[in-house]
């Protein structure tokens, strides 16, 4: 079994894929002092909670956070036997190369979605993924990750709102029943609900306005389904994408041998 790891700016998520579906998926937060003994106690905790037989052969890394990536490898190495794949590293190869300015360094969960995107939508995409920064990656008729825009994710915003302004308090994330609030919290929910929906049109918009070719826009990261009540922001919701894009790379450097 493969076992793909996801390691974000907030949170890591581990899913066991048997080659046709995902058993489960934990969450935890990203931590870069946590121990490979650490992961594996709450690795092993959970699995045997869910009552999982899992025996993982192989493992997949994508982490926005270099320094989570060592304890990582030892926690798959001491307890699985496999030395993991590392999305970026040298060896491990992507299905399609990106088509960026030479010696640019291009995140590895996007083009994890970029390779989960395109195995199931085809080319000619914009991946919007609602994470702690909020990307757009657009993906080439080839399924080449061919560049994007990167804006400030939703609750960031929200926290440097809140820190700014110390007035202002803390909210969750909804969608107001309309624009013009009536007080504090209807007037920062509208701004930041519909200040979301309004960037990702006015920059799926202006990406279109760049292509040669028709788009669609795929959604996906914890908030995707919230803001896709507004004004019909995406032709289709991916709530797996990155993990998915994880076993389609996975998949891509075994059969390479």
């Amino acid at each position: 079994m493969l076992l793909a790891i996801d390691c974000g700016n907030t949170n890591t998520v581990f899913s066991i894929w048997d080659g046709e579906r995902f058993l489960c998926t934990l969450r935890t937060s990203t931590h870069h002092a946590r121990t490979a003994d650490a992961y594996f106690t709450w690795f092993s905790t959970l699995v045997k909670h869910y009552g999982i037989e899992a025996d993982i052969t192989d493992v997949i890394i994508s982490s926005t956070v270099p320094r989570v990536v060592y304890n990582l490898r030892v926690f798959t190495d001491r307890f699985f036997g496999c030395r993991p794949m590392v999305v970026g590293r040298p060896d491990c190869a992507l299905p399609v190369e990106p088509h960026v300015d030479e010696g640019t360094l291009v995140g590895p969960d996007r083009l994890v979605n970029t390779a989960g995107a395109y195995d199931r939508h085809g080319g000619d995409l914009i991946v919007v993924d609602f994470g702690t920064a909020t990307t757009f990656d657009v993906v080439g008729h080839d399924g080449a990750y061919v560049g994007g825009a990167i804006a400030p994710g939703v609750n960031l915003s929200l926290e440097a709102l809140h820190m700014a302004a110390a007035a202002l308090p803390h909210i969750d994330v909804t969608k107001p029943d309309h624009a013009i609030g009536t007080n504090t919290l209807d007037c920062m929910q509208s701004g930041i609900f519909w200040g979301y929906v309004g960037l990702v049109q006015g920059v799926c918009s202006r990406i279109r306005s760049e292509f040669d070719r028709p788009m669609r826009i795929i959604g996906t990261g914890g908030l995707a389904p919230l803001f896709a009540q507004g004004e019909g922001l995406f032709d289709v919701i991916e709530d797996d994408l990155t993990m998915h894009g994880l076993t389609v790379i996975h998949a891509h450097n075994k059969k390479k041998g």
